[in-house]
């Protein structure tokens, strides 16, 4: 009778402590759920939303460490916890992750407010590739216009014989002509400001927006009052705790810009050559020269690699940097030629402050 009582009230022991369980986790999840979950594009953008979310707020980055922008391809897994999302933070400057799957990402969970970090940055332009063969199709169509040239000068001395012969039959032709003169030169003014129309449009699209904005602190103080306001709509009653990170963190990056400068004080106009061109608005905001090996993931031509080898030779420059997950086979070559070296910089690195001060030693290191 004892055992019995004994292997009962072990039994009601081992519910009560799996029901305390359930309830633990329960109240766990729940806590979590309590937690503005936001998703971003990139690391450093992590770092934007921890440093004003702290404990506050949950993060996953769709490209991971280590991953390229540019080629990454979204997990089943990343859409599935993106389904639970109640914010994104898209760069929104035209990073090739984005261009591909931010449409999709937004299908998957049409109820999340979308953050775009870039609102208010003025974006800038990369350098577009040299044309090799621009001298050899101008060749081309200047021999052409000469051909056309000789053509129209047979044709017209036909036509001026032809006339002689039906002078009667020219003139009717030429009082219609001038009757529908005013007609065709309005046709030509509407051409032509549709041409001019169309020239704008196709000078717009050819120009490719640089979306490295996070690589200038200045900017990056941009995109943290854009997520700070986001944070603020979707978890209003954590506003003042929210604000007061928010502050501190922008205190944090004026300082880091104040040391830059003064790391670089003395290096304006100076010149470092990058295999892919991450660093623009850095190099804007601290007014170097960024010289690129690859431009919009083209490798350069042969002219183009002795065109960098000169520039380099001519100003001194001893150091290529590079970025990890790219090619570093013609970074290496130009290197080679000059007596110089490759050195890696990370413009996606989540430890944003101290990554900007690494980056800043080894650039004042490379510049001419």
């Amino acid at each position: 009778m004892n055992r019995k009582k004994l292997i009962f009230i072990a039994f009601i022991t081992l519910c009560f402590a799996f029901v305390s369980g359930c309830i633990d986790e329960q109240e766990v999840s729940a806590s979590s759920a309590d937690k503005p979950f936001v998703v971003v594009s990139v690391l450093p953008e992590a770092e934007f939303v921890e440093k004003i979310g702290g404990d506050e707020v949950e993060v996953m980055v769709m490209v991971p460490p280590g991953a390229d922008p540019h080629s990454y391809e979204v997990t089943p897994g990343q859409l599935r916890d993106l389904s639970n999302a109640d914010m994104y933070v898209k760069v929104g400057s035209g990073l090739s992750f984005e261009n591909v799957w931010m449409d999709r990402l937004m299908e998957v969970n049409p109820d999340m407010l979308v953050v775009d970090a870039s609102s208010g940055v003025h974006l800038r332009t990369m350098e577009a590739h040299s044309h090799d063969h621009e001298g050899e199709e101008h060749e081309d169509e200047h021999d052409h216009a000469n051909e056309s040239e000789e053509e129209h000068g047979e044709e017209h001395e036909d036509e001026h014989d032809h006339a002689n012969e039906s002078e009667e039959e020219h003139e009717e032709e030429h009082d219609h002509a001038n009757e529908s003169e005013e007609e065709h030169e309005e046709e030509h003014e509407d051409e032509h400001d549709h041409a001019n129309e169309s020239e704008e449009e196709h000078d717009h699209s050819a120009e490719s927006r640089d979306p490295h904005i996070w690589t200038s602190p200045k900017e990056a103080q941009v995109m943290v009052e854009n997520i700070y306001d986001g944070l603020v709509e979707v978890d209003p009653e954590n506003t003042d705790f929210y604000t007061q990170n928010k502050n501190a963190y922008i205190a944090e990056l004026d300082a880091a810009d104040a040391n830059i400068r003064e790391t670089l004080a003395g290096e304006e106009g100076s010149s470092f050559i990058v295999y892919h061109p991450a660093w623009g608005y850095f190099a804007d905001e601290y007014s170097l020269e960024q010289i690129s090996v690859e431009i919009e993931g083209k490798e350069p031509s042969v002219q183009d690699m002795q065109r960098l080898i000169d520039t380099a030779k001519e100003k001194n420059i001893k150091v290529i940097f590079v970025q990890s997950g790219f090619s570093t086979t013609s970074a290496q070559t130009i290197a080679n030629e000059i007596d110089g070296e490759v050195v890696e910089v990370d413009p996606l690195a989540k430890d944003y402050i101290g990554n900007l001060a690494n980056v800043t030693a080894a650039f004042e290191k490379g510049l001419a």
